[in-house]
């Protein structure tokens, strides 16, 4: 028997699949893979590079599916389909919105894979798939499983290795489509795993892909304390209350972190507690000014993540958050329009509200494109919404910007590693910017079917 991994694409120019200079492994598929039985024959191929052989014989083609990845991947379901291939699908928008998926592929698995993946491929063999497998969340998630990376080789990742700790977080922020796929809880595997795990590759930079990684703080200490001795160099994402804890910060900073993805979201305390992100709602009311002391005294080089277009914002406001930013020299930062995923509570009440644009599902409209309001903004069109945060977008990642924020002494000049850092990922960020703005999803035109 032979599966066969993907990994959608966003979408197009054109008639010309977007190619990702900046991708990374597709963990997700190194797990599967994992999981898969040994006398299964596994391939994978990365729609964000390379050509898709759909004639290639395979048995069984199992699809990852995002939200903006959607459309490309029921295209591609559609293609295998065409040639009597079974294609299964799962990932985060087949948790959210099960019943789309469904009608797209032969089988979806609503929730993590590894509970139900061996029974899947067992069943399909036996000539018994099941349109539906329900996976009950592991208390443990990935538990006595190390990814697969033999099948990300050859496929021009950047040098990071991809693992993970923890999966989801305990916060319910309003727009959050990780809180509704784990219902706001948090499970962590175990520490000797993740060692393990660490051990079983080469590289010693690592990208924990966690949603927050910090957000129990006694396993995040036991997970410090076993990085210190491996001498290894990491990054995650984070929240601004580990700040708080001077231990966990002290064991942070030991255990080789180079700094985290922290979501700021908006420097509006209005705003900060429409959304529900409690954690930041001190924190705003002063401009973050003391966190941001902090952050540069142990010498973390942030990427400050915005959503902007709440309904407190204004073209002004989301123009003095590009400022913020550019002002604090923030290594990276992202200006992301307030997206509303489905069956999350910010997707329910704009949808009650009726200000849901492109039908409410914006990610399979022929007219929405990456980077563009999917919503009726309260202060603003949906123009300048999308206008202004290209702009941010724009005058943060400017040649200016660039060299001005790279002379931040405490963290992007801390040490000769961490300059370098900044002055080889900020130029590809800043292309990539360029390259996704105004994307079409998928890569065919439109055929007024059920999507």
């Amino acid at each position: 028997m032979k599966l066969t991994l993907i990994k959608p694409n966003i979408g197009r120019r054109e008639h010309s699949l977007y190619v990702d200079e900046g991708r990374m492994e597709p963990l997700p598929l190194g797990i599967l893979a994992a999981l898969t039985p040994d006398d299964i024959e596994v391939v994978m191929y990365d729609d964000r590079m390379e050509q898709i052989p759909y004639d290639e014989p395979t048995d069984l083609v199992a699809v990852t599916v995002e939200t903006f990845t959607a459309r490309r991947a029921y295209e591609i379901s559609a293609e295998y389909r065409k040639r009597g291939v079974s294609v299964v699908m799962g990932g985060m928008h087949a948790m959210l919105i099960p019943d789309e998926v469904e009608r797209h592929c032969d089988c979806v698995i609503v929730g993590d894979a590894e509970p139900v993946w061996a029974q899947m491929c067992s069943d399909f063999r036996a000539g018994r798939l099941k349109k539906r497998y329900a996976a009950v969340q592991p208390s443990c998630p990935q538990e006595g499983i190390i990814a697969r990376r033999d099948i990300f080789e050859g496929k021009g990742y950047l040098p990071i290795t991809l693992l993970q700790f923890s999966r989801g977080c305990s916060h319910r922020c309003s727009f959050c489509a990780s809180s509704v796929y784990f219902g706001a809880r948090h499970f962590c595997r175990p520490v000797d795993e993740v060692v393990r795990e660490i051990k079983s590759q080469k590289r010693r930079l690592l990208f924990f892909v966690d949603d927050n990684i910090v957000c129990n703080h006694a396993k995040a200490k036991e997970l410090f304390r076993a990085l210190i001795p491996l001498k290894v160099r990491w990054v995650s994402q984070g929240s601004m209350d580990m700040l708080a804890d001077r231990e966990l910060m002290e064991l942070m900073v030991k255990s080789g972190c180079l700094g985290l993805v922290i979501g700021f979201e908006s420097i509006s305390p209005q705003c900060i507690s429409d959304m529900r992100k409690y954690t930041n709602k001190r924190a705003a009311s002063d401009m973050y000014s003391h966190e941001i002391a902090e952050l540069r005294k142990w010498g973390l080089q942030t990427w400050a993540a915005f959503t902007v277009g709440h309904d407190g914002d204004t073209v002004e406001s989301i123009r003095a958050t590009c400022d913020f930013a550019i002002r604090n020299k923030f290594t990276f930062a992202a200006f992301n329009i307030l997206m509303p995923y489905p069956n999350t509570p910010l997707y329910e009440r704009l949808e009650k509200e009726g200000r849901l644009l492109y039908g409410g599902k914006w990610w399979l409209h022929e007219e929405y494109r990456f980077n563009y309001s999917s919503i009726v903004p309260k202060n603003m069109t949906a123009d300048e919404l999308t206008e202004i945060s290209f702009d941010c977008r724009r005058r943060f990642n400017s040649a200016r910007s660039i060299f001005v924020r790279a002379f931040e002494p405490h963290t992007n000049m801390r040490t000769p590693y961490r300059f370098l850092t900044y002055l080889m990922y900020n130029p590809l960020f800043r292309k990539e910017v360029f390259k996704k703005q105004g994307l079409r999803f998928g890569l065919e035109e439109a055929k007024g079917d059920d999507r």
